[in-house]
Parts: structure tokens; C-alpha cells; sequence
């Protein structure tokens, strides 16, 4: 068994279909079928149920894809160290993003590390909310930044960035006669919000605000991504929330954005860490996030 196997083993699981694994790994398909049955002889173990028209994991399959996926981000975090020290670093913080952190604060954060701690390497990685925790817990990140702040026995959350949220509104819409709109009257209009299942922490702050208000809000579609949602209120499905970092690092025509007139209608993002002692580079980190969080944004855009 190598690591091919387990690159092999991952896309197969995570498409459930050879085929379409076969193209992402850009190899035939019946070699990619012979990789996977070799595997599962070395193992001992059926990893997958296949039939005529589906495949399906095992149990086994479903620990073995978790267990891979860790083996395989020790060894490209391994390579990352290797290469950090060989480049001159004294070393690297592994830090996960869970959810839609804000691209402008997070820039801003890692312009200042480059400034200041140009010899500590950074490398970022992109993941479920769910696997961050777990990979706080077993060494596999040193910190992450996520939208949710309620955390397990283990890992500490620090809250350290609030944007104000703030409307997205279409051109030629009534709600443009408020400079700061009111919760009251964004949720008489159709709302296009961000999808529970994909964006879980982030909907639960919206669900919370929303229920400062007695009427129930009407959702006109529910989305993945913030782009999606800034197109669908400029073609008039409904109105939208976002936040003041993200206004400034997006532009789309056609759509207004307001302030909303609630003082405590903001998104916090937090710093999640494990508990205990931490090196110098993390705790040098976390300041400079939270010395981020207190930066002005550039608010000119929010006409």
C-alpha cells in the first residue's frame, strides 16, 4: 500500500462513481478498478459495495476515508515543514478556514504576518466545520478561523472579528428610501439566505437575528456561495444579507447595499485553538487577527 492507493481510494469514495474518478485522476478506468480491489485485498477488508449502477461505502470504507484523508494531510503538512525550514522559516502555522471568512480581513491578516513574521511560513487550508475540530484535536492544524463559536471540550474559540451585516438590495427597490434599514421592513420582501446545510454557522447568526422580528421571513432561494446570492438579488428574486467585509472585497452590478439599523446585527468569526500552552508564532498570530479585527473597513462603497 502506498500513497497512490490512497489518492486512488479518496477520489473513488468522494464520487462514488470509477468513472468520474477516473477522469479526476486523469487514469483509465479499469487500472483505477484494479488499484482499488488490490487495496482491499492488502487490507483484507471490502471497502466499497459496488453494483451495476452505484457504488457505496462500507463502514469500513466510511473510517478507512477518514483515516486516509488524515495520512494524507500529515504527509503534504510534512512536506510544507521540510520545505518552510529548507526555505529559511523557523517554522509553519497551519490554519484552517471553516465557512465563509471574509476574504478582506483575511488578507489583511496575512499581509501583516508577511510584514512582521515574514520567517514563520502559513499555510491555509479549506474544510468542513467538522474536520477542523477534528484536526485541531489530533495536531493536524494549529488554529482555524470559523463562524461557529459553541466548541467541544479541547478547543478554545476566540471571538475576534464583527462585521456589521448589512442589506443587499436591487437597483429601483423601495427599500433604497432607508440610509440604515430596518429589520422590520427588509423581511417583508422575499429573502435569499445562505443554504443551512452548506453554510451551517453562518445561518445560525442570521436565524438568530431573524427572530428578533414577530414576522416570519418568506425565503425566495437558498444559496452556497456569496457570488450566487449577489446575482439573484440583482435579478430582483429578493434581498439578501452579507456584511461589510465582504461588500468591500465584492462588486456586482446592479445591487445596492444598506446598512441594516440593528445595532447588534453583525457576524462574529472566531479563532479556534487548541486548549493549553501554544508556541510563540501562534500566540503572536492571534494578536495580529485580533489587532486585524480592529482595523477600520473601508465602508465607501456602502451608499
Amino acid at each position: 500500500m502506498n500513497l497512490r492507493h490512497l489518492r486512488c481510494f479518496i477520489a473513488v469514495a468522494e464520487e462514488l462513481h470509477f468513472g468520474r474518478a477516473a477522469r479526476r485522476l486523469h487514469v483509465e478506468q479499469s487500472p483505477l478498478s484494479r488499484t482499488i480491489r488490490q487495496l482491499e485485498a492488502d487490507l483484507g477488508v471490502t471497502l466499497l459495495e459496488r453494483t451495476p449502477r452505484t457504488v457505496r461505502l462500507t463502514p469500513a470504507g466510511q473510517v478507512f476515508l477518514e483515516e486516509a484523508r488524515r495520512v494524507l494531510l500529515a504527509f503534504e503538512q510534512a512536506q510544507t515543514k521540510a520545505r518552510a525550514v529548507a526555505a529559511g522559516h523557523r517554522g509553519t502555522l497551519r490554519i484552517a478556514l471553516a465557512g465563509g471568512v471574509g476574504r478582506t480581513r483575511l488578507s489583511a491578516l496575512l499581509a501583516l504576518c508577511r510584514e512582521e513574521a515574514p520567517e514563520v511560513g502559513i499555510r491555509l487550508f479549506e474544510a468542513p466545520l467538522s474536520q477542523v475540530v477534528g484536526g485541531l484535536s489530533n495536531d493536524l492544524y494549529d488554529a482555524a478561523f470559523a463562524m461557529a463559536g459553541e466548541m467541544e471540550a479541547g478547543v478554545v474559540a476566540r471571538p475576534v472579528w464583527q462585521d456589521p451585516l448589512v442589506v443587499a438590495i436591487p437597483a429601483r427597490h423601495p427599500l433604497l428610501a432607508h440610509k440604515r434599514v430596518p429589520l422590520e421592513e427588509v423581511v417583508g420582501y422575499p429573502l435569499v439566505l445562505c443554504h443551512p446545510q452548506v453554510c451551517q454557522e453562518c445561518s445560525r447568526q442570521c436565524e438568530r437575528l431573524l427572530r428578533l422580528v414577530e414576522t416570519p421571513p418568506v425565503v425566495a432561494e437558498y444559496v452556497t456561495t456569496h457570488s450566487l446570492m449577489l446575482a439573484l438579488v440583482a435579478a430582483g428574486y429578493g434581498v439578501g444579507f452579507s456584511t461589510a467585509a465582504h461588500v468591500v472585497a465584492c462588486r456586482q452590478a446592479d445591487v445596492i447595499v444598506r446598512p441594516l439599523d440593528e445595532d447588534s446585527a453583525a457576524l462574529t468569526t472566531y479563532l479556534l485553538h487548541p486548549e493549553g500552552a501554544m508556541s510563540e508564532p501562534l500566540r503572536h498570530f492571534i494578536d495580529r487577527a485580533q489587532r486585524v479585527g480592529h482595523m477600520p473597513l473601508d465602508t465607501q462603497r456602502l451608499a
